[in-house]
């Protein structure tokens, strides 16, 4: 499928997933950032078309997610690399996993998350940059950044808490 930008839209979440919003993409990505790199071991993992992953494959490699690395001449094949851009995306998908986990999966987690640090089980979270306080959803505002709109400053904070 082509890339489509959500060009009606001043939305950081809308531009995301412009990139990494087609079905197939997030998991082709948790693939890779599991270290499955090869065209076969990706599509072997997520049951994927081949047309479809080669066209994943190719939009996530020209908006600059992942490389192409050759590892193999005679035939010519490639091994798909996370760039930072692409590494950058992993707290994502580990908080979409970490939703799913508690919404999705009645058995457990299929996987939890380690850190590789002190080996033991991660649970992340997100904390506040300014105070180090673990933020609750419940929690969260947003307002007017740099790159708002005139509506999106008159509106304010969002959301309107009565």
């Amino acid at each position: 499928m082509p890339y489509r930008p959500f060009t009606d839209q001043n939305c950081s979440i809308a531009a995301a997933l412009s990139l990494v919003g087609e079905r197939w993409t997030l998991l082709i990505m948790r693939d890779v950032l599991l270290g499955r790199r090869r065209f076969a071991d990706i599509k072997r993992s997520t049951g994927v078309a081949s047309n479809i992953l080669a066209d994943r494959l190719e939009m996530l490699v020209e908006h600059g997610l992942l490389r192409r690395k050759l590892y193999s001449e005679h035939p010519e094949s490639y091994e798909y690399i996370p760039t930072r851009k692409g590494l950058d995306l992993n707290p994502v998908i580990i908080s979409l996993m970490q939703w799913g986990d508690r919404y999705s999966s009645p058995a457990g987690p299929p996987r939890i998350p380690v850190h590789t640090v002190c080996g033991h089980d991660a649970h992340p979270q997100m904390h506040c940059s300014h105070c180090g306080e673990v933020i609750e959803s419940s929690e969260l505002n947003v307002r007017p950044g740099p790159g708002a709109t005139q509506k999106q400053i008159y509106e304010g904070v969002l959301p309107k808490r009565g």
